[in-house]
C-alpha cells in the first residue's frame, strides 16, 4: 500500500497514485480528494521506499507506521506536532523505534512522520505490513522440488 503514496516536495501532505501519464503521473491529495499533475522536475517519492536510521539498519517505513499502529491501538497520534518541543517528539519516537539515531534524525523528521502517520490513519490507510509479491510464493514453490 505504501508503494502508491507519495511524497512531493514543494507540496504539502501525501499523494495517491491514480494513473501515470506521458513524462507525468496524476495524483491525488489525501487530504483534499483533489487531483493534479506531478512531473519529472518534481521530486517524487513512494513512502515505500523511505526508511528511517536507526543504531544498526535502517527500518522501513512501514514497520515505524506499524509500530506507530500498534502503540496508538489504530487510532491517531494524540501528541500536537505543532507544540511539542524537540524533547517529546524524541520521547515518542523512542518509545516507537528504541534504536532511532538521535543524530541523523531530526525533530523535523518525526513532526512529519506522525502527521503523515496521522493522515493515512483518517483515509482508513493503516495496512503498513508488506504484502508478498505474487514472484516470492513461485519462488518457494520452486525451491521446494
Amino acid at each position: 500500500m505504501l508503494k502508491t503514496i507519495l511524497a512531493i516536495t514543494g507540496k504539502p501532505g501525501l499523494y495517491k497514485l491514480v494513473s501515470r501519464g506521458k513524462n507525468m503521473l496524476i495524483v491525488e491529495s489525501l487530504a483534499d480528494k483533489k487531483r493534479c499533475p506531478a512531473y519529472g522536475k518534481d521530486r517524487i517519492v513512494s513512502l515505500g521506499d523511505i526508511a528511517i536510521y536507526t543504531e544498526e539498519d535502517d527500518v522501513p517505513l512501514g514497520e515505524v507506521f506499524a509500530a506507530m499502529k500498534k502503540k496508538e491501538g489504530g487510532e491517531a497520534v494524540a501528541l500536537d506536532v505543532k507544540k511539542a518541543s524537540t524533547g517529546e517528539l524524541f520521547d515518542y519516537m523512542a518509545e516507537v523505534l528504541p534504536s532511532f539515531d538521535r543524530d541523523r534524525v531530526h525533530a523535523s523528521d518525526v513532526k512529519k512522520l506522525i502527521s503523515w502517520y496521522n493522515l493515512l490513519v483518517a483515509n482508513g490507510m493503516t495496512d503498513f505490513e508488506e504484502e508478498p509479491s505474487a514472484e516470492e510464493p513461485a519462488q518457494e514453490a520452486g525451491e521446494e522440488k
